[in-house]
């Protein structure tokens, strides 16, 4: 989480956070890892994505990953997705949904998100055996590389009320 550890000092130090200053989500916390699991989430999981993409993709981290010259966030994402999809379906899952995004219709008008995703894993438990894959984190550096903020959100289906489970 970039940017964290500033706004956290200075919120505990007593020092007021300027509203110009933001805090980027690009990996769960420990907290919110245990959060997951303890969830204990039955059946399919599916994970929703919402990103937003740096202007250049910052390979600083992963030089090893870095293409020759530089690319876009959206382009290193690009590199994401076809490292992982391959790992993702051996490990129980697949891309449902992969769409442009843009501004809110509803929430705040200066938030936009680049790309949403919808992410169907087969179980919690294939979401973190595909999370772990040393595969998988072998590429990861594209999608620090790409990524300059995030959401995560893991969702479990439940019945229409009044109308049982959708076919």
């Amino acid at each position: 989480m970039r940017g964290t550890t500033k706004a956290l000092n200075q919120l505990f130090n007593g020092t007021p956070m300027t509203k110009t200053e933001t805090i980027s989500y690009l990996e769960p916390t420990q907290e919110a890892g245990r959060t997951f699991v303890q969830r204990d989430l039955a059946g399919p999981v599916v994970m929703l994505n919402l990103l937003r993409f740096r202007d250049i993709a910052d390979y600083s981290g992963h030089p090893d990953l870095a293409p020759a010259k530089p690319i876009s966030g959206a382009e290193a994402f690009d590199r994401y997705i076809e490292h992982t999809l391959p790992i993702l379906r051996k490990t129980g899952g697949d891309i449902l949904f992969l769409g442009q995004g843009g501004p809110l219709l509803i929430g705040p008008g200066d938030e936009r998100w680049d790309m949403a995703m919808l992410i169907r894993q087969a179980s919690a438990a294939s979401f973190l055996s595909f999370a772990s894959h040393a595969e998988y984190l072998a590429g990861l550096g594209h999608r620090t590389a790409a990524v300059t903020d995030s959401r995560l959100l893991p969702l479990s289906e439940m019945p229409l009320p009044g109308a049982g489970m959708r076919p």
